[in-house]
């Protein structure tokens, strides 16, 4: 039987407002509780497992700086969601998850009004997060949003599309990026906390600001070289040149886990950004919880399992088989025969059967990554030149 962990300082916290109350130094505390929490819920319902663990520090600190819900929070995978509606008044239904009647297993915007936008799976919220931010600016409302972004959700073309369009926020959008799986900057230290302290504090933004228009002034070369030299130095320090390329004002990397990180960066970037900020934290599937730390596919999406040995409830065997391995064996053979056949899918192989496929013809898969306009898009392109792409 499983037993719900000792909670003293979670039980206190029935919403955000709750968790503001805290202390700054309380809220290591709280996240150790919280993740604890989130482990004992899902090893009774199953669910999502290692992408909850890994954002439980951010997103104690984004309900700890920002106002939500008028702050408005998108989640741009909802599955790492669960220790977020710990802590917006849904703690008493968390063991319901994914049950007929219970909560949802991702972001619902009819379960509460801290989902402002529903999401699953991916590369939707910046886009979201600009509408919430335009619409706010538009009607004259106080509200930021805050998009949550995956490094693998970044593989999609929507995120930059959206992000090319996030001037029109002005101040009102902050982009997280999580990333928690390839190496995309330098690594995370002292030096890089430092550094993302610095450049998001209102006295360096107030001296790049007068900086900014007394080069204006004196000579647009001398301005010119000014940004360049900025922009390489920032670009070389912290890996942020893209970004500021779209538009973004790029802080980062920071360590995801250290909350004497996160909070005075979060806090900078309320009060003194200029423009739309995309924060670079470093995190870890499955943090806290040693399985899932060790095997952080295995724990991705788990059913029930005991929570002291990881050890996961497979049930009995036998039944039919998973339609998903139906196909994918199917279309294997079928393209024995047929050199036509091809298979496209979206980063899931495992659960489309497109890895069967993949196994018997590999030069025939192709997975794009979390690209799913250009999935269809190039399996047109393969149909319209005599192929039969399955995507």
């Amino acid at each position: 039987m499983t037993h719900s962990p000792d909670t003293p300082l979670l039980d206190t916290v029935k919403v955000p407002s709750d968790l503001r109350n805290l202390a700054a130094s309380q809220l290591r505390q709280l996240a150790d509780e919280l993740r604890a929490e989130t482990i004992s819920a899902v090893s009774v319902t199953g669910g999502h497992l290692g992408a909850g663990l890994g954002v439980v520090e951010l997103t104690t600190a984004i309900h700890y700086v920002f106002n939500t819900p008028d702050d408005r929070l998108v989640w741009d995978v909802g599955h790492q969601c669960y220790p977020h509606k710990i802590i917006t008044g849904r703690r008493d239904r968390i063991r319901t998850l994914r049950t007929g009647g219970g909560l949802s297993g991702f972001t619902k915007r009819s379960e509460s009004e801290y989902d402002p936008f529903g999401a699953a799976h991916s590369s939707t919220s910046i886009s979201a997060a600009l509408g919430f931010a335009v619409a706010n600016k538009i009607a004259g409302k106080p509200g930021k949003a805050i998009a949550v972004i995956g490094d693998g959700s970044m593989s999609a073309g929507m995120a930059y599309e959206a992000m090319n369009n996030a001037q029109a926020a002005g101040n009102r959008l902050v982009v997280i990026l999580n990333d928690n799986d390839m190496s995309i900057a330098p690594p995370v230290g002292g030096l890089s906390a430092y550094l993302s302290r610095l450049v998001s504090s209102s006295e360096y933004l107030g001296l790049r600001s007068l900086a900014s228009k007394l080069a204006k002034r004196l000579s647009r070369r001398i301005y010119t070289a000014a940004s360049k030299a900025e922009e390489f130095a920032r670009g070389m320090a912290m890996g942020g040149t893209l970004f500021e390329e779209l538009g973004f004002y790029y802080v980062g990397p920071i360590d995801g886990h250290n909350l004497d990180q996160l909070i005075p960066v979060l806090e900078n970037v309320r009060d003194n950004a200029e423009g739309p900020v995309l924060i670079h934290v470093v995190t870890q599937k499955g943090k806290g919880y040693a399985p899932a730390e060790a095997s952080a596919d295995k724990y991705h999406g788990v059913v029930k399992f005991d929570v002291v040995t990881g050890k996961q409830d497979k049930g009995p065997g036998g039944g039919p088989p998973a339609y998903q391995n139906v196909f994918g064996e199917t279309l294997a053979k079928l393209a024995e025969t047929d050199p036509k056949i091809c298979a496209i899918t979206a980063a899931m192989p495992g659960g489309t059967g497109v890895d069967k496929f993949s196994a018997a013809h590999p030069e025939r898969s192709f997975d794009v990554g979390i690209a799913e306009q250009h999935a269809v898009t190039f399996a047109a392109g393969l149909a319209a030149q005599g192929m039969r792409p399955f995507c």
